[in-house]
């Protein structure tokens, strides 16, 4: 036969289906055969990646009859990547699926295909919530399918009862427009698919199946929670919010945003104490230490790309620069680092860096962040210590004090175990690296027992393998440990800078190394994100150091502390913004972040067995 006189391919989706594949074949063309010409279909097995006897009997079923053809992927697609690439390597115009457990009754085959087949409609479905329908659903699948399609009936306002039914018919010409904008390649597909059908105006026929379940199956956490929660608020955000923000409206969002971060740096410090602190202080080094922290960023985005690279992602410092410029000011604005996923997004978006990898490379930068401030801490706390310096230090920290000074402790204690347990989790990454064991996949297969658990932990052992691969380079190590103390220096350099902007009487020599110990500790301290920013928790270590160890007074620390932090919040802002409307980002489109589970993976190697053809 040729392909041209082929008008109905029916798609079989199987995984691990050894038992029911063959079955299913020949109910399929059974019933096939009774409405339609012989010759004028195809059954096709969407084989997907099984470990199971599924490909043999495929390519058995596909030699003795050639209405049978065989799709064989070598690695998972899941079951929406494996209807897709089956029905472009099917030959009909009217594409149609169905679960091969056969749990829909046979019996409507005939209606779902004359749908499409007529040119009455675009698409039709099967639906199992309609009235007219006969349906023997225990309670542990009803009640979250209830709960999902009434979710997306709200949220993604579909006029239609079940988005999930395994029984569908589309027009190739219609499903291949959608496609183009589908992202989800698993359970969520179908419904992805109806919906976005309905957006464009597609005739869709919804009719009421009599259905059986062939096996039951339980709540699972992966998929139906996360999984289908975030395919939803991903599919909302596209469909309703993402069209309303021009490039006029992102820049005025990120511009106001910004605002807000000024504006929240006014909560947790005194705008007047600020300001008089900053008039008492030399102005000259007050701009000196400005210059000194500008300089530090296209170290930032140098440092960036070495770590990309090491990934397998050449990208422009320049770029790189902005894109950190963008998400630091995030953080101001947002708590718990939630500026971290704008960056995500920006080289997502604009370079197509996938989303594991673009966390996995804040990961990284993050882990030698800490190391790099944790050694210099303790470097300095071990000379402080052969010095006989730590008296006054204990003294700050364990003795009693006016309730700055109590801040100031646990903003210490915070440091303390920050710097630990980056020095911690350092130790994990690398000594994962080395173990062939899989921890990832163990974890999650405690959690699920779906397919949808596959693709989660792909995502997952991608991210931890990106991390990885460059823990475990010594290079790379070097090389990025080399700029990120580079970085640091020059964040230090800032806060002596401005020290000696309000013209203490302290010796060179001991003013870098109180600068060095102060900055690291309060930056350990502001890891953790209580406040956008770390506001209050830095001023609070800095304080109580640089008295402990020097001869100034509270007032002047805290007025050198909220000077230093004041300059470094400014630069990040202005370059913020300036990053942002070169890079045209809004903050507001970190709500995109969530669209990076529905990453599709790089079409792997597939072949098609069929014979007669």
């Amino acid at each position: 036969m040729t392909s041209r006189s082929v008008a109905v391919s029916v798609v079989l989706p199987a995984y691990n289906e050894a038992g029911t594949i063959q079955h299913a074949v020949e109910a399929t063309l059974e019933t096939l055969a009774s409405f339609l010409p012989d010759g004028r279909f195809e059954v096709i097995v969407a084989e997907d990646g099984c470990n199971d006897r599924t490909p043999e009997i495929a390519s058995e079923l596909a030699a003795d009859d050639e209405r049978i053809r065989h799709v064989h992927s070598d690695e998972r697609l899941g079951r929406g990547g494996a209807l897709e690439y089956a029905f472009r390597a099917a030959d009909g115009e009217t594409l149609v699926y169905f679960d091969t457990d056969l749990a829909t009754d046979m019996r409507h085959l005939e209606e779902l295909v004359e749908a499409v087949h007529s040119g009455e409609y675009d698409i039709a479905t099967g639906s199992r919530r309609m009235h007219g329908r006969k349906v023997d659903r225990p309670a542990s699948r009803d009640i979250p399918s209830t709960g999902f399609n009434r979710l997306v009936r709200l949220c993604l306002r579909s006029e239609l009862h079940d988005h999930q039914c395994g029984f569908k018919a589309f027009d190739r010409e219609a499903l291949f427009s959608i496609l183009e904008d589908v992202e989800d390649a698993h359970w969520f597909w179908d419904t992805e698919v109806l919906v976005r059908a309905q957006r464009a105006g597609y005739r869709i026929k919804e009719f009421p199946v009599d259905w059986t379940p062939r096996e039951d199956t339980k709540v699972d956490l992966i998929r139906d929670v996360v999984g289908m929660g975030s395919q939803i608020a991903r599919t909302w955000w596209q469909l309703s919010v993402q069209p309303r923000f021009t490039r006029r409206r992102s820049v005025v969002a990120g511009a106001l945003l910004t605002l807000v971060a000024l504006a929240l740096m006014t909560v947790y410090l005194d705008p007047e104490a600020v300001l008089t602190e900053m008039a008492a202080a030399d102005p000259v080094l007050v701009a000196v230490a400005g210059g000194i922290y500008v300089l530090s960023w296209p170290l930032r985005g140098l440092r960036y790309r070495d770590i990309l690279e090491r990934l397998g992602y050449h990208e422009r410092v320049g770029f790189l620069t902005g894109a950190v410029f963008i998400s630091q000011t995030g953080n101001l604005v947002f708590p718990a680092r939630g500026g971290d996923a704008v960056r995500a997004y920006v080289v997502k978006a604009r370079r197509g860096i996938p989303y594991p990898s673009g966390f996995a490379s804040l990961a990284v930068e993050r882990v030698f962040d800490l190391l790099t401030i944790a050694a210099l801490a303790g470097t300095v706390f071990v000379g402080l210590a052969l010095t006989g310096a730590t008296g006054d230090l204990q003294a700050a920290l364990f003795g009693s004090g006016p309730e700055a000074q109590q801040s100031g402790r646990v903003a210490v204690t915070v440091a303390a175990v920050v710097g630990v347990a980056a020095f911690l989790a350092l130790g994990a990454i690398i000594a994962s690296a080395r173990r062939d064991t899989n921890y990832v996949r163990t974890a999650l297969s405690r959690l699920s027992s779906d397919s949808y658990a596959d693709y989660v932990a792909r995502l997952l052992e991608r991210f931890v393998g990106d991390v990885q691969t460059v823990a475990n380079d010594r290079r790379a190590f070097v090389t990025v440990g080399t700029t990120s103390v580079l970085v640091w220096t020059l964040d230090v350099l800032v806060a002596v800078v401005v020290l000696a902007a309000f013209g203490v009487d302290v010796a060179p020599a001991t003013l870098l190394v109180v600068g060095f110990f102060a900055v690291s500790v309060g930056n350990l301290a502001k890891v953790l994100p209580l406040t956008p920013g770390g506001i209050g928790l830095y001023e609070g270590a800095f304080t109580v150091l640089v008295v402990a160890l020097t001869p100034l007074s509270a007032p002047v620390a805290l007025g050198a502390a909220v000077v230093d932090h004041a300059i470094k919040n400014i630069v990040t802002v202005v370059g913020g913004l300036a990053s942002m409307i070169v890079l045209n980002v809004s903050l507001t489109t970190a709500v995109e972040e969530s669209a990076g589970v529905s990453d599709s993976n790089p079409e792997p190697d597939a072949e098609v067995s069929t014979s007669g053809n």
